[in-house]
């Protein structure tokens, strides 16, 4: 899945919609400290409340709400687990009986609880849905409409959410002319916050990928390895955060860790024109081959064997391919840090060209090249010249 497929379907994730129609939730509550199941409910989405509908659709675009390799990721099934994830959502999205829709979920359950329970109580909503992808836009001189024909695509969508403490209070009764303490005895479902999800299968451009699911974090960068393995049965990966850690590493192994700013600022732009060219493609990835071209094109002089090497240090894999997206996410946008005891500097990658480090009057300073006054809180700076 890329950007595009996910802002299609949280775009659609709203109460009477033609192009999205959810038929079945599926609420499961568990205790706190407990891996037992306390209650659980099914019915048709359409039964419930509209209050009630928008509340769960705006969870649902929450879980799917996050960038790809941070807090969402798409994983691969494995190819050998026992009671194998991929097979049991397989069949809840297959059944034609509610009864069997509910056991393939509750035994997604049993693996989310079993030898784990939660701190606190939550809440496990399923639902099951079917998402439509218009093919073709409309036509004027045919007059077809563009919803004449669409990809449908069946998924199930995940959500675990925490329950809330009950409020304790302390109220004005007006006609008793006393005060009161009262104390809500239902805990209330954090539908703002989820903690987690998934959704089976992956939509690509309107076709659906049984042999993937698109696992959601709680938090950027803090994926439940757990649950990915042990509930989800997905394979092995690195966050975005991961790989532009081992990116950095294998640059230090081979160059060192002293680099000119312009050549970096180079060898963020040769990644990012990667990126840009492949945009329409699957996520292009980078290789130890593919590094050693980036430095080479920004001038530095490279063993490809010292590459290759790095690649197998750093990962235990020489074949391993770092995703270019992750090097350099929203490139124009992202800010590169200069870190000094006296300050830390944010700026842009394509910018670090205009950055140098001097020696004046003997001591080590950062230069940035400006075409304007620099203001500070709105003061422009007054210009001194260099040898004042």
């Amino acid at each position: 899945m890329d950007k595009k497929d996910l802002a299609g379907i949280r775009r659609q994730l709203k109460v009477d919609n033609d192009l999205l129609k959810v038929s079945d939730i599926f609420n499961v509550y568990i205790m706190k400290e407990s891996t037992d199941i306390y209650h659980h409910q099914s019915q048709p989405f359409e039964m419930l409340d509209r209050d009630q509908q928008e509340l769960f659709m705006n969870n649902f675009k929450k879980v799917l709400t996050g960038q790809l390799d941070e807090k969402l990721f798409e994983l691969k099934f494995k190819r050998d687990a026992e009671n194998h994830s991929q097979l049991i959502l397989h069949k809840g999205l297959l059944s034609n009986e509610i009864e069997d829709w509910k056991e393939q979920m509750l035994q997604m359950t049993e693996k989310m609880i079993t030898d784990h329970p939660y701190e606190k109580d939550v809440v496990i909503t399923f639902i099951r849905a079917e998402y439509m992808k218009p093919m073709k836009r409309r036509n004027e001189e045919t007059e077809e409409s563009e919803r004449d024909a669409v990809y449908s695509n069946p998924f199930i969508l995940c959500s675990i959410n925490q329950t809330q403490e009950p409020k304790k209070e302390i109220k004005f009764d007006y006609v008793e002319k006393e005060f009161k303490y009262k104390i809500e005895v239902d805990p209330v479902i954090d539908l703002k916050n989820p903690m987690t999800g998934f959704l089976f299968p992956c939509i690509t451009d309107g076709a659906s990928d049984v042999n993937h699911v698109l696992y959601a974090a709680g938090k950027a960068n803090e994926p439940d390895y757990r649950f990915i393995e042990d509930v989800l049965n997905g394979e092995e990966f690195m966050t975005a955060k991961e790989d532009k850690a081992v990116f950095e590493e294998v640059i230090k192994d081979v160059v060192g860790d002293q680099l000119n700013p312009s050549t970096l600022a180079n060898v963020y732009g040769e990644i990012n024109r990667t990126v840009e060219e492949n945009e329409e493609d699957t996520a292009p990835k980078l290789d130890y081959k593919d590094v050693e071209r980036v430095l080479t094109q920004s001038g530095e002089t490279v063993d490809s064997e010292k590459v290759k090497t790095a690649f197998q240090r750093i990962t235990d894999d020489e074949s391993y391919e770092l995703k270019a997206s992750s090097i350099v996410p929203k490139y124009k946008s992202k800010s590169i840090k200069i870190n000094t005891k006296i300050a830390n500097i944010a700026i842009s990658p394509q910018d670090l060209q205009y950055v140098k480090q001097v020696n004046y009057k003997g001591k080590r300073c950062i230069m940035i090249e400006v075409e304007e006054d620099a203001e500070i809180d709105g003061f422009k700076m007054l210009p001194e010249a260099f040898g004042e």
